[in-house]
């Protein structure tokens, strides 16, 4: 899922923490940031408001999870790029 507007960043790292599996941030080089960890949180949240935000993808281990961020995207439309 492509990411392109993260305003609501407190919406966001509650669907992260609400997931079962691991959750990922994947940018155009393909580094990996695990959305799970606490202090990868933060570097991510720092990519998604730059310039930058809008070439990071996301990915879940778990195919539930998911679930998870389209009911954020229902939510917050303009998140989904």
């Amino acid at each position: 899922m492509k990411l392109s507007n993260i305003s609501e960043v407190n919406d966001f790292l509650e669907a992260v923490n609400n997931c079962k599996g691991k959750v990922w941030l994947i940018d155009l080089d393909g580094s990996k940031i695990n959305l799970k960890s606490s202090l990868s949180q933060y570097v991510a949240v720092a990519e998604l408001v730059t310039e930058r935000g809008n070439e990071l993808e996301l990915f879940c281990d778990e195919l539930i999870d998911e679930h998870i961020f389209f009911e954020l995207f229902d939510k917050h439309p303009e998140i989904i790029g």
